[in-house]
């Protein structure tokens, strides 16, 4: 039986832990290999605790999305309503501007959080939402053969 889980928190970090929880419980049920749960879970966090760091730098109150579907592949999504351009922009630093320390640990959370994110997604993809201010970030994984 497929599903989706939708979850919806406030920008706080704490909640992040929950989304990976879930995120991984549901990966678990669907299927995902094993030796994956953990690469799905870092994964989650990172991708849920870009989207707190957004919110908090421009202090939104918007609530932080998350979707989690256990078909096949299973795929993640999470969605902040940041400016498009804080959510895609840092990437371009050259390093020796993230290593600036006048820069804040949510500047710095946004920025390295793609670079972890593609080496641990199988299916990374980042993208504008469709709907109002924000952006997308949607991770998949094959689902293992029962």
């Amino acid at each position: 039986m497929m599903a989706s889980v939708r979850l919806r928190f406030s920008p706080a970090p704490v909640h992040v832990r929950t989304a990976r929880l879930v995120g991984v419980a549901v990966a678990r049920r669907a299927g995902v290999r094993d030796e994956l749960l953990d690469e799905v879970r870092l994964a989650i966090g990172e991708a849920c605790a870009r989207a707190v760091a957004l919110h908090r730098q421009y202090g939104l109150r918007d609530q932080v999305e998350v979707e989690i579907s256990d078909d096949e592949p299973y795929t993640v999504r999470v969605i902040d309503r940041a400016p498009i351009e804080a959510g895609l922009g840092l990437t371009a630093l050259p390093p020796d501007e993230l290593a600036d320390e006048s820069l804040t640990d949510e500047a710095l959370t946004v920025g390295v959080g793609f670079a972890l994110l593609a080496g641990l997604v199988e299916d990374l993809q980042v993208r504008p939402v469709a709907d109002g201010i924000g952006t997308e970030v949607r991770m998949s994984w094959a689902r293992s053969r029962r």
